[in-house]
């Protein structure tokens, strides 16, 4: 595939997206600031690139998006080495984040469970133990849903199977989310 080929397909994926996506977008966001004014937090999960997304998401969280505001409770359960590997060897890759939630979830806390292809067994465990202890999951996935849809609460399904545009529309709903809470706490505070 061309570079230009590779724009060309994101732009028609970013376009059906933007048509497709900010109605279940609104109610991530609206999941997202229930969960946070309740006095919980939010974790995140994902595989490579969507390990990547689950930080990236936290980093908004705690850090800040566009404006000033005050640091929001958020943990990336692929960021501490030393516990996923002390977790995959004594449990299997598969229990590495199921094994974190049965730590550190709470009920009324959120799970952003990031799976391009929805099959991700270590996402989808960690989706399952999420609800069984009371947590509400918000999944991001490709346009087929995979095993993860049957675990979520909220699907994202960004329209592509093509992993790498999977991706991208990943990143582009993490900063609508991003700046719609941000507008969220600012009305709220402004009240």
């Amino acid at each position: 595939m061309s570079i230009a080929n590779v724009f060309a397909e994101h732009t028609v994926v970013a376009a059906r997206a933007a048509a497709e996506l900010p109605d279940v977008l609104a109610r991530v966001v609206a999941a997202t600031d229930d969960c946070l004014r309740g006095g919980h937090k939010i974790l995140a999960c994902g595989n490579g690139g969507s390990a990547a997304d689950a930080q990236h998401l936290v980093a908004e969280l705690v850090g800040r998006f566009l404006l000033e505001r005050r640091g929001l409770p958020g943990i990336a359960l692929t960021a501490d080495t030393a516990t996923l590997t002390a977790i995959g060897n004594d449990y299997g890759y598969e229990r590495v984040f199921a094994r974190q939630i049965e730590a550190l979830g709470r009920k009324g806390d959120l799970l952003f469970a990031i799976s391009t292809s929805g099959n991700s067994p270590n996402v989808v465990q960690a989706a399952q133990t999420a609800r069984g202890l009371g947590c509400r999951v918000v999944a991001l996935t490709g346009e087929g849903g995979g095993d993860l849809a049957a675990h979520a609460d909220i699907l994202v399904r960004a329209p592509s199977a093509v992993t790498a545009r999977i991706q991208e529309v990943h990143t582009l709903c993490i900063h609508a989310i991003a700046d719609s809470l941000d507008a969220l706490i600012r009305e709220q505070a402004a009240t």
